[in-house]
């Protein structure tokens, strides 16, 4: 794979094990979230207590001791599950009383990528502005002194909290749980070896169902099965398990389970961009009302669904941290980012794949139809996202062109060059993980959305 830069957000970091992130880099990453930790406004509001997880790749358990190591220097004390799922240590941070959370993730990276993802104390992934300061801190190597090279006295214990049984609680409190029991259900569930299986299967038991796991021996331990990413063109084996089992879904995660991508009865692949969709209208539907919120990446079906409940929807810039400050602004109903990663205020600020399949599971319940009848509700728009290399310090001129060219639509430059008209848009913006420009588009039909990216790349 050859050596690939770090890539740092202002949620986290990631990189390849061994040449870009390595001990040092963690050591350092920790130590200046540590620093960021003892300046910031929750540091005496909570016990000095960090929960750390991992996804299972067999990197984590070392660099997570790395993670431990750092923190004890830093007078912290870590609080380790093991492995465990993204939205499980976001929820823990919010409803442990916690100073922050640790997750060694590099979300839907394949071997030998990992990374580090942080957590504000109210369970959300650090806000921008935070982000931005443990950036300063590690990039300049301040870590303020705080770091004495002494130990504490480790003696954290789960203590009686049971993190699977707390998150699964507040899910199942979401939905109603006996109507989905009383369907039992088959369920294919493609944990693909990360760390979705050591709560997925648990869940969906609890809502009464008889779950398949898409590979045999499904156990968290990082062994990849097929490409991490929960697209298509990964989940083909998977999508014709789903009709071969007689399952009435499948579900399919990220190795940290806070993406979410869905198949339906008859083995097609409905995709991520119906998790969020699907999921507000499961909330709406009962009664549910407030605002929707997405990124501007995200299919135009939730604006069309919040059109429908009569209830505002907001798009921000891709990237959680985005959403969840307008959804915090807004004191949203529900949002999430369509790569399936949904967020319900009731149970945390974070992505997370299981509040996903409950919802969907309800739904499906509720409506006594097959799921491929519910996502035929939905008007067809068609989503298509490319990656290409291109020199970032040409991209000014390139947004130029196309503005002139597109002087019809809508522009916002908030994220990237965001270019919308009623039943189409086109966003051109460099990655904030990976060292590429993305091009997305979407519009009612294939020949539309090609048109769009035909124009684009002429004009680059």
């Amino acid at each position: 794979m050859g050596k690939a830069p770090l890539i740092i957000s202002v949620s986290g970091l990631r990189g390849l094990v061994g040449t870009s992130l390595d001990e040092g880099v963690v050591s350092r990453y920790v130590g200046a979230f540590v620093r960021y930790l003892r300046e910031s406004e929750v540091w005496g509001q909570f016990p000095p207590r960090i929960v750390t997880g991992y996804d299972g790749r067999s990197s984590g358990e070392a660099l997570l001791e790395v993670v431990h190591q750092t923190l004890w220097a830093g007078g912290l004390e870590p609080c380790p599950l093991g492995v465990a799922a993204t939205p499980t240590v976001g929820f823990l941070t919010a409803h442990g009383q916690f100073l922050g959370g640790i997750q060694l993730t590099a979300s839907h990276n394949p071997h030998p990528w990992n990374g580090l993802k942080l957590f504000h104390a109210s369970g959300r992934v650090l806000p921008g502005v935070e982000g931005e300061k443990v950036r300063h801190f590690y990039e300049s190597g301040e870590n303020g002194g705080v770091f004495n090279g002494e130990s504490g006295e480790k003696g954290w214990e789960v203590r009686g909290i049971d993190f699977q049984k707390s998150h699964i609680e507040a899910i199942l409190a979401l939905v109603d749980v006996e109507a989905i029991r009383k369907k039992r259900y088959s369920v294919l569930l493609d944990a693909n070896h990360g760390s979705g299986s050591v709560l997925g299967k648990v869940l969906l038991e609890a809502l009464g169902c008889e779950v398949f796991f898409a590979q045999a021996g499904e156990k968290p331990d990082g062994k990849f099965v097929h490409t991490p990413e929960p697209i298509a063109e990964n989940l083909s084996e998977t999508a014709g398990e789903v009709a071969k089992k007689g399952c009435v879904v499948g579900f399919c995660q990220d190795p940290d389970a806070d993406r979410l991508a869905v198949v339906d009865e008859r083995g097609n692949y409905i995709g991520e961009e119906y998790t969020i969709v699907l999921c507000a209208e499961a909330i709406l539907r009962r009664g549910g009302r407030g605002a929707l919120v997405t990124n501007g990446a995200s299919s135009l079906m939730t604006r069309d669904l919040a059109r429908k409940y009569g209830v505002p929807y907001f798009y921000t810039p891709v990237g959680e941290a985005n959403v969840v400050d307008r959804m915090m602004a807004e004191q949203a109903l529900f949002g999430g980012e369509g790569n399936g990663g949904p967020i319900e205020p009731r149970i945390g600020w974070v992505r997370d794949s299981f509040v996903g399949m409950a919802l969907i599971l309800d739904f499906l319940a509720s409506e006594e139809v097959p799921i491929s009848r519910l996502v035929e509700r939905y008007e067809k728009y068609v989503l298509r996202k490319e990656k290409l290399s291109f020199d970032t310090r040409n991209l000014p001129t390139w947004y130029a062109r196309l503005q002139e060219h597109f002087s019809d639509a809508v522009v916002d430059t908030g994220d990237g060059l965001r270019l919308a008209w009623e039943d189409r848009w086109l966003l051109v913006r460099p990655s904030n993980t990976e060292p590429i420009v993305r091009l997305m588009a979407e519009a009612k039909t294939v020949e539309g959305v090609e048109e769009l990216f035909e124009i684009a790349r002429n004009l680059a």
